[in-house]
């Protein structure tokens, strides 16, 4: 690596810092503006769900084929392009003026954050290669992927009750051109890494279509409940979609994902315990925003604020656990435990009721919640991209970034699902004793809702307890000090220790 790519490295990072915090932002900051933007386009409650999911969807379906691009075209021409796309894309949509304007923006926003997230995540996997500050960087990395989301809550109550809901997809615009900027004025790229092998097109269809009809599905369970011919159909056809991507792969010379990126167990484990992860943290953050807003009666900038603690948690966990620990400890002993003290977490917000205090039960859950999975992030991020060859570090980055997509996403509408049957089945039972006063009725609908929350939260714990087992078992890696990814293209190969898969 040049000097000045060296002397460069750290500058950098604030800018890949700064996108991936619009990018994480963007997930969240559109759930607390979304019940008046839905007043004002005229959603309806069936539609409005495609806010949320429209960009989950273009995000999710288009990473692998964005961190393809991004190891073929060069990663900080392809992090630059998804900025400046993702700029538009947020000022179409806080310009809209309809529903399928809206819609549009919010697919559009996804498809350039997929361009542009596994650039950055491979950027710094090129750009940081010796242990002790690999640990740093990605340490503030997932600092912010994890406390990002948080953040979007204050900032996107804030944005709603202040000003207008239309300035959630303005506020990325500054973030956008500074990132852009500094980012082309700043990077150095390592040469040597790039993949100039042709684009796999068969494999960039099925990929997009699988976890397209895959995350759709979810949704259409959702509402349509999970016997549904049609939402059956859906899961059927993405099984078949995605069986076919895997055989595709195995097959032609220059795939999309190379297998070996995800066969190798540690990744392989990472990719699989943070998407279970991913599952249980989105979902919950619905509930508890719905809950804080509804239940309690709080406003939009003081369910932000009531996030805090969990931020709070994740930073200490991250910045101050992870990263000190993470040079001197095997990567499963932070994040098993990680994922356990965030079960825990969870666990305290299974006790929900109506007039449940903040302080007693809320808090405590948040602040695991937080240091559990900010210890866990971690090592995470820097696993994922563990033993590639430079030449694969867009498509691993790509991975994990798929994997907490795929996971936020099938996380909202799973666990949506079973609180809204629990709901359902909570209000039947209990409404026919409630007499026929409104008032007992309204109250027997808010228990009903608790109910569904407390519910879901339940399924959340074994979830993240799930995600600890995968830890634990897949991944074997040691210390890190002798896997990193070597700056040399072709022949990274043979440097690397790269673990041998035992069944």
């Amino acid at each position: 690596m040049s000097e000045t790519a060296h002397s460069n490295r750290w500058k950098a990072l604030t800018f890949i810092a700064l996108a991936q915090l619009m990018v994480v932002l963007d997930a969240t900051i559109v759930n607390i503006a979304l019940p008046s933007a839905q007043q004002d386009l005229g959603i309806s409650d069936g539609n409005r769900q495609w806010v949320i999911t429209a960009y989950a969807l273009a995000f999710g379906g288009l990473l692998l084929f964005g961190g393809r691009i991004a190891d073929l075209w060069g990663r900080k021409r392809t992090f630059v392009a998804g900025l400046v796309g993702f700029a538009a894309a947020s000022a179409l949509g806080g310009a809209a003026t309809n529903e399928a304007m809206m819609l549009g923006a919010r697919a559009l926003q996804g498809a350039f954050g997929a361009l542009l997230a596994p650039a950055a995540l491979s950027l710094l996997a090129v750009m940081f290669t010796e242990p002790k500050e690999r640990a740093k960087a990605f340490g503030i990395y997932g600092a912010i992927a994890g406390g990002g989301g948080a953040v979007g809550f204050i900032l996107g109550g804030l944005l709603t009750e202040y000003l207008d809901w239309r300035w959630t997809f303005f506020v990325n615009i500054p973030f956008a051109v500074v990132a852009a900027a500094g980012a082309y004025f700043v990077i150095r790229e390592p040469a040597g890494g790039r993949n100039r092998s042709p684009l796999d097109i068969p494999g960039v269809v099925l990929s997009i279509l699988g976890l397209v009809t895959l995350v759709y599905a979810f949704t259409r369970a959702e509402s349509d409940g999970w016997g549904d011919s049609t939402t059956v159909g859906l899961f059927v056809a993405s099984v078949v979609l995605l069986a076919a991507f895997v055989l595709v792969e195995s097959k032609v010379k220059a795939p999309l994902l190379p297998l070996r990126v995800i066969t190798e167990r540690n990744r392989g484990g990472v990719y699989l315990s943070l998407g279970l992860a991913i599952i249980a943290m989105f979902g919950l953050f619905l509930f508890l925003t719905y809950y804080l807003q509804l239940v309690l009666g709080y406003s939009p900038v003081k369910t932000g604020l009531a996030f805090l603690p969990m931020i709070g948690g994740m930073m200490v966990g991250s910045t101050q656990i992870g990263t000190r620990l993470m040079t001197r400890i095997p990567p499963r002993l932070l994040m098993a435990p990680g994922f356990l003290v965030a079960a825990v977490g969870m666990l305290f917000l299974t006790q929900l009721e109506l007039g449940t205090s903040y302080a007693s039960v809320i808090l405590p859950g948040m602040v695991l919640l937080g240091l559990g999975m900010g210890t866990a992030f971690m090592p995470a991020m820097s696993l994922s991209t563990h033993g590639v060859e430079p030449r694969d570090a867009g498509v691993a980055s790509a991975m994990v970034n798929t994997s907490q997509q795929v996971g936020g996403a099938i996380g909202t509408a799973l666990l949506n699902t079973i609180a809204a049957s629990a709901t359902t089945a909570y209000i039947k039972d209990h409404i026919g004793g409630a007499g026929s006063q409104a008032q007992q009725q309204q109250l027997v609908q808010l228990e009903g809702q608790v109910h569904g929350y407390t519910n879901a939260i339940w399924f959340a714990v074994g979830i993240l307890v799930l995600a600890a087992v995968v830890a634990a078992t897949f991944i074997n890696t040691g210390k890190p000090g002798s896997t990193t990814v070597t700056g040399s293209g072709e022949g990274a190969e043979d440097e690397l220790p790269i673990p041998v898969i035992a069944h």
